[in-house]
């Protein structure tokens, strides 16, 4: 569990290049008190947001994606990379987000990152603890930000 204290930290757990597209979900009050994560959607379905902190890190780290367009709707299955989950096309896709200018990276994703409610259920149905799970889930979270977007998420 971690606290953010005001709209501004909030916003500066994005890159800068990112804070432009960053809308608060609806009713956000501060000081905020996240469990593990936090994720939403734009009120238009086109953005996924995601402000999580790593288990190593001081502070919280902020991801603006974009739900690029789903080419094949069809009912094929597909897998979450964090949290392994299947679904087709309109529930798992990728996710992606500007490296630089001219660069984007992304990932094959729930579209709503609720990755770790997921992993939760998938816990509870099988007699388990999901603490481990959700460990794990911020560290995937944390090398999706590192490897892929250069974020140092050990600070």
């Amino acid at each position: 569990m971690f606290q953010i204290q005001s709209e501004k930290e909030f916003l500066n757990a994005f890159r800068s290049r990112d804070r432009k597209t960053v809308e608060l979900p609806k009713g956000t009050r501060f000081p905020l008190f996240v469990r593990d994560y936090l994720s939403w959607v734009d009120p238009y379905g086109v953005r996924v947001f995601l402000v999580f902190k790593a288990p190593s890190n001081a502070r919280p780290i902020g991801i603006a994606f974009r739900r690029d367009q789903q080419g094949d709707k069809t009912l094929h299955g597909r897998m979450c990379e964090w949290c392994h989950a299947n679904g087709t096309a309109d529930v798992i896709g990728l996710l992606t987000t500007d490296l630089d200018s001219k660069r984007r990276v992304g990932v094959n994703l729930c579209l709503d990152l609720r990755c770790n409610e997921r992993l939760e259920t998938m816990a509870n149905m099988s007699g388990r603890s999901a603490v481990d799970d959700s460990k794990e889930l911020l560290e995937k979270m944390a090398r999706f930000a590192s490897e892929g977007l250069g974020i140092d998420a050990s600070r």
